[in-house]
């Protein structure tokens, strides 16, 4: 890996394009390296994943706005079209349209892949809008082993972005780092020359800042569309590239561009990371999944509160307990913590969304319950529980200095997304543990491995997939990189008919 120093330029230095961040990573997915077989089967781990979290949320409200939007665009003339999650085979609709619904899908229950650094990320959003252009443009002889190219070329890009530049600091949502990672892997499975994915890496960025409002105070459904819309913008802007279409440059440097005007001025300056030419792209590997639906930080919190349900029931009684305080890194006390100061964190009407992100609700309830379920757990009669609401209102969170370096940390065997408890019981006394990582994290007590996602898939799925369906998508997804032109568009799952019609159907304009 190289560093590359990235800083607003002013028009005057005319910074060449081959010194412009856009274009360095334009190069670094064109790069044809081979994909280790490591990573080939964590492409193939994360396909499952996401289709669980596809399966599970295909009856809520904002999948279901996204795929009747879907549903009414079919496929445009430059391909077969791209399939919807749930819907028949032979269903196809527009890609970009595809990525929309299948990236809302994706995303609706927080409960699939994440990566924390400078910035946070969830990188399986590059799956959606990759695999509904592979699809789209099988006929132009793409197979399996270009979608894994594809992938694996947008994790890399989104991870490396992730690591080098804060956008939550100066406010901006993270699924600007999505459009640019999403339109290089689209690029790299595509094989579009260096200049044209460089083209829609710039378009992609430009039309996908966006204030961070979309996770603060009381969070709408608009948290599942942020990165379906980046998702959809990068097939737009690849699209446009591949027609001629130039973008606005630099877009990282200019005098009025990215960083100048969004992410610190002139003053500002980032070290982004990035492959040299011919280092294989790896990026996934430094990745992590879920096994509970909740905000990433919020993991190894689950799992901490899951042990002492078992081994110290007392603590989850509030009338045995005066207050818990959680000390953990800066960015999960600000971000789901009492730091963020949003009174909707400790409000048993708040939205599933706000739930997902308040630190005191999810240790609370797992701390009770034993579980953390991504649908019994955020019931509104589940929140509203007195003796829940008692105990929630005596937890909060600080910042450990110390915490917060190991968030940061670059060395894996330290870096960290837990933290320490304190718990003062009522009549003085005092437990304190800690937790590093999730059980789930592939230096946790039980990592996730090839069974797991599988088991995950089985197990939201249930009921809603049909059985021959659940077995028939497990065999083509663990077969991804050797999939021919035709089978792309089996890459998908079908659920049960009674379940789709019954599902919402929301009427709109379109």
């Amino acid at each position: 890996m190289k560093l590359h120093a990235v800083r607003a330029h002013r028009s005057a230095e005319a910074l060449p394009r081959e010194e412009q961040l856009a274009w360095k990573i334009a190069r670094v997915a064109a790069d044809p390296v081979p994909v280790g077989d490591d990573v080939a089967d964590m492409v193939v781990n994360r396909v499952i994943d996401n289709a669980a979290v596809a399966a599970a949320s295909y009856s809520r409200g904002a999948p279901s706005a996204a795929r009747a939007q879907a549903l009414a665009h079919g496929p445009s003339a430059g391909g077969a079209g791209a399939t919807v999650s749930g819907e028949q085979l032979a269903t196809r609709v527009s890609a970009e349209w595809a990525a929309w619904a299948n990236g809302v899908a994706v995303r609706e229950l927080d409960f699939h892949d994440t990566f924390l650094a400078e910035e946070y990320s969830h990188p399986g959003d590059n799956i959606p809008p990759i695999l509904a252009v592979a699809q789209h443009a099988a006929a132009r002889g793409l197979t399996g082993a270009d979608l894994l190219r594809g992938i694996v070329a947008g994790y890399e890009v989104q991870v490396d972005l992730v690591k080098g530049i804060s956008l939550h600091r100066h406010k901006i949502d993270h699924v600007a780092h999505l459009g640019p990672s999403a339109a290089a892997g689209m690029g790299a499975m595509l094989g579009l020359p260096v200049g044209t994915i460089y083209q829609a890496i710039g378009q992609a960025l430009h039309t996908t800042t966006a204030t961070r409002q979309s996770r603060k105070g009381e969070i709408s459904s608009w948290k599942a569309h942020a990165p379906a819309l980046a998702g959809k913008l990068a097939v737009e802007a690849v699209d446009r590239a591949m027609r001629g279409q130039t973008s606005p440059t630099p877009i990282y440097e200019g005098e009025d561009g990215v960083i100048a005007w969004l992410l610190g001025g002139f003053d500002a300056e980032y070290a982004v990371p990035l492959p040299v030419p011919g280092e294989p792209k790896r990026a996934i590997l430094d990745t992590y999944t879920k096994q509970h639906s909740a905000e990433y930080q919020s993991q190894a919190w689950i799992d901490l509160a899951r042990r002492l349900h078992r081994e110290r029931p007392e603590i989850g009684d509030p009338a045995r307990v005066e207050r818990i305080v959680l000390a953990t890194s800066h960015h999960t006390h600000f971000v789901i913590g009492s730091g963020s100061a949003d009174p909707e964190k400790y409000d048993p009407a708040a939205s599933r969304e706000t739930l997902d992100h308040s630190l005191p609700y999810i240790f609370t309830v797992a701390l009770q319950d034993g579980e953390f379920d991504h649908e019994r757990s955020y019931l509104p009669e589940r929140a509203a529980r007195p003796e829940t609401v008692a105990l929630w209102r005596s937890i909060a969170t600080v910042e450990d200095p110390e915490w917060t370096r190991r968030y940061h940390s670059n060395d894996p065997a330290e870096k960290a997304f837990g933290g320490s408890i304190e718990v003062t019981f009522a009549d003085g006394s005092v437990y304190r543990d800690q937790i590093a990582v999730a059980d789930a994290h592939p230096l946790g007590a039980r990592p996730f491995a090839r069974a797991d996602y599988v088991a995950k898939f089985r197990t939201l799925a249930a009921g809603i997939v049909p059985d021959p369906e659940i077995e028939r998508f497990l065999d083509v997804a663990q077969r991804l990189p050797l999939l021919g032109s035709r089978e792309l568009g089996d890459l998908t799952f079908t659920v049960d008919d009674a379940v789709r019609a019954a599902a919402p159907a929301p009427a709109g304009l379109l």
